[in-house]
């Protein structure tokens, strides 16, 4: 009978797990998408776009939420959004919902952790014995707490969030903490039904019905523990009747949002002022390096790995997309886009979802481009701008003015062009609805017109050989954001359009 060498048998298993790791992650490349269409979802309409913001809030006692109106079109998309406000201090309650989800760090900082299944508590902190009872006895280390690793997050952070892992966020700054999360709810992972659904594991908190009969209606919500018997719940959690009430935290009026007056006493490793001055352009917490802690040990729960420490309950689940270094793009007087997709982040292998972040200066211009492989969802932060999308048939579905704190769906496909405006600049993320979203630019390097012979562009547009050439060389040297130049010359060789503007900014 045949055998394996030792060799061939480590490669095996290596093939073996690194196929349940892809299949864990879906597996999927990067043109492909794993969302699913619901019913009559193919017959969506999406011929008249428009800007959102939010329509129903929800106060809690450190805190509310915002949500964004659950439109048509956003139920075609299967995507669900919402804003929320954390005052400093508050603690939003240990929650998990149906649907992946990313979340874009607007303003201010904060603390999350998540709690990954079969993932062990690696921050663990202990106290020495008391006293021996015995000459010799083994001095044996009593655990005060432990838990799984805590992530810091910051202006500009987009985080990740598995559909089903439960996470807490807590604002440990002086400013208001304000988050905002997109819901995949046409995600492969969600096979509940097709809108957001939050399981709070603590608390009562109000919500807003997203179903067709009773939208936009706030519902009272208990968490996942009030729905037990308390007598069976006290046995299952091994407590007695009175902490089982507290848990289902039935005269619980703080909402999803509560206050810690103390603040919370966390375990976190600490840094040496060395350290922190080298890594000073790095946001605090980025990695941890050097073993020095304050009061308190780190180690892991166990002397051994069994991989999936390595390649899940490790992983990165955050990164800075506002950070002008770490721009994919850049144009000193344009401006400059950073993408992050799941080479940069693998975990949005399992989310399924991306997020890129732009900033357009003062009347420059993005290139004509369409999302090969994906739906996009622009929230603007700063500034203002304008935007047109166009359809398959060469409609308008979309022009207008965009500002701060509003949101825009773009549909698969469809053509945007976008301009910043002549007094201020032009910031927006958006949320993709693909783990590696792609995009075609119509014009400049690396383009659709620029691929073309002269002679195919000669015959499309009925131009000559000449005029074939300008268009695929005006833009030549630039590749995604393009200077204002344009309406400078406009504005130098027009003195009727000089009149015409001077006279709109003095209305």
């Amino acid at each position: 009978m045949a055998t394996l060498s030792p060799f061939s048998f480590s490669l095996c298993i290596m093939m073996l797990f690194h196929g349940c790791v892809a299949q864990f992650f879906g597996g999927q490349s990067q043109w492909q998408s794993s969302r699913g269409f619901g019913a009559g979802q193919r017959a969506c309409r999406f011929d008249n776009l428009a800007a959102l913001e939010p329509s129903r809030n929800v106060e809690s006692q450190a805190g509310r939420t915002e949500f964004f109106e659950q439109t048509e079109q956003l139920r075609c998309a299967g995507v669900s959004a919402l804003r929320r406000i954390i005052e400093p201090r508050g603690l939003l309650l240990p929650t998990f919902s149906n649907a992946p989800s990313l979340f874009y760090v607007v303003q201010g900082r904060g603390l999350t952790g998540f709690i990954f299944p079969g993932c062990p508590e690696t921050y663990q902190s202990f106290q020495q014995p008391e006293q021996l009872q015995q000459e010799g006895e083994i001095q044996v280390q009593r655990t005060r707490d432990e838990h799984q690793k805590i992530h810091r997050f910051r202006e500009g952070d987009i985080v990740a969030v598995p559909a089903g892992v439960s996470h807490w966020c807590y604002n440990d700054g002086d400013i208001p903490l304000v988050l905002v999360h997109v819901f995949d709810t046409s995600n492969s992972a969600n096979q509940l039904e097709p809108r957001r659904r939050e399981f709070f594991l603590a608390g009562r908190y109000q919500s807003v019905q997203e179903s067709y009969e009773r939208k936009g209606q706030q519902l009272l919500g208990n968490n996942i523990l009030s729905g037990f018997e308390t007598q069976l719940l006290a046995e299952a959690l091994g407590i007695n009747l009175e902490l089982a009430r507290r848990l289902q935290s039935q005269n619980d009026q703080r909402g999803e949002i509560v206050r810690v007056e103390q603040g919370l006493q966390l375990l976190r490793p600490f840094r040496s002022q060395a350290e922190q001055e080298q890594q000073r352009e790095e946001f605090e917490g980025e990695r941890f390096e050097g073993p020095r802690y304050e009061q308190e040990r780190w180690q892991w729960g166990s002397n051994y790995t069994n991989g999936l420490d390595e390649n899940f309950c490790t992983m990165k689940i955050r990164h800075n997309i506002n950070d002008p270094n770490r721009a994919d793009i850049f144009n000193p007087q344009g401006g400059r886009i950073t993408r992050l997709n799941s080479q940069k982040l693998p975990i949005l292998n399992i989310v399924q979802l991306s997020a890129t972040r732009v900033v357009l200066r003062r009347n420059a211009v993005l290139t004509p481009y369409w999302n090969i492989n994906a739906h996009s969802f622009m929230y603007v932060t700063g500034g203002q701008g304008r935007v047109q999308i166009v359809d398959h048939q060469g409609k308008t579905v979309f022009d207008g003015q965009l500002r701060q704190k509003q949101l825009l769906f773009i549909p698969q496909n469809y053509v945007v062009l976008k301009k910043a405006d002549r007094q201020q600049s032009f910031e927006w993320v958006s949320f993709k609805t693909n783990q590696n979203a792609m995009v075609n630019k119509l014009v400049g390097k690396a383009s659709t017109i620029r691929a073309l012979p002269l002679d195919v562009l000669r015959a499309s547009y009925r131009i000559t050989i000449e005029q074939a050439w300008r268009l695929k060389s005006s833009r030549r040297e630039e590749f995604a954001i393009f200077t204002p130049r344009f309406e400078q010359q406009r504005e130098q060789f027009d003195p009727e359009y000089q009149r015409n503007t001077d006279n709109a900014s003095a209305a």
